[in-house]
């Protein structure tokens, strides 16, 4: 057996590993690691992405949540979401278009020969794969009704998805877009930023989630556009109307999950509500 740790200011998550399945260095250093505890895991340039055993919790409150705000999404962007677990979540609103635009191509053949949770999400007709920087592609695309960015920590490669120029393209390009906004807690200065750079959007909101192998556990996303805030009744009737109805289920997702959500501890509410009405 051996260790892998990822450190961030001063702490860190250790998780015992079987073996690294694979490894990668171009664009990013990718690896995949078959993990005692916690099934496959996969890992870019230090940074744990996903494992099997909690990547649910991630993805569902990602994507399910500003898919069900919009009130009939049928053209998504994925910007990132290489491994397919954003773009499976995405299909069961039965969306006519999915786009998934990742700027490296072997995030996607590793985590389809290796991983594979995105149960065939790739094989599906409306789902389309653009290799390119999310920026770029922004700058020339058609407007969609929903983006989902399913980004790395900032790094070299994914700091231009955080940035001021970024949102205000999302915002011109999408009716709604949803963002991984880091941990509240250990990366402040990152989700501070955030917080900053998406004063673009007419409305935002923050809500957290649990994610047992992110930092500390407490993670954060970010919704911007408009009228973001959908009463009870009528969240319970989409979701009985697109899953409940089809037999679709969920592992994590439910509409008292949705609005719990949104319901900060006071120390994050106060910082979120400082950021928001300067």
């Amino acid at each position: 057996m051996d260790w892998f740790t990822e450190y961030y200011n001063g702490c860190g998550l250790t998780i015992e590993v079987v073996q690294r399945i694979a490894e990668y260095r171009g664009l990013q250093k990718i690896e995949v690691y078959q993990t005692t505890s916690f099934g496959k895991m996969l890992v870019i340039d230090g940074k744990i992405q996903l494992t099997e055993f909690d990547e649910k919790f991630y993805h569902e409150m990602l994507v399910h949540v500003p898919m069900f705000v919009h009130p009939n999404p049928k053209k998504v962007l994925i910007v990132g979401g290489g491994d397919g677990g954003a773009a499976r979540e995405a299909l069961k609103h039965n969306p006519e278009l999915v786009v998934v635009c990742e700027v490296d191509r072997k995030v996607i053949e590793l985590c389809r020969r290796y991983i594979g949770i995105d149960s065939g999400a790739f094989d599906d007709e409306r789902v389309m794969v653009e290799i390119e920087d999310g920026k770029k592609y922004l700058e020339g695309c058609e407007k969609f009704d929903v983006i989902i960015v399913d980004s790395t920590d900032p790094t070299a490669v994914s700091k231009p998805l955080f940035d001021r120029e970024f949102f205000d393209l999302a915002s011109q390009k999408g009716n709604l877009t949803c963002c991984q906004s880091q941990s509240p807690l250990i990366q402040r200065n990152y989700f501070r930023t955030l917080l900053e750079n998406s004063s673009v959007f007419k409305e935002r909101r923050v809500y957290i989630s649990y994610v047992p192998t992110y930092p500390l556990g407490l993670w954060s996303f970010l919704l911007g556009g408009k009228n973001l805030y959908v009463e009870p009744k009528l969240l319970k009737k989409r979701f009985s109307e697109r899953f409940v109805k089809n037999g679709i289920q969920t592992e994590y997702y439910n509409p008292s999950i949705h609005l719990a959500s949104f319901k900060l501890p006071e120390w994050l509410r106060r910082e979120v509500e400082m950021e928001i009405q300067k």
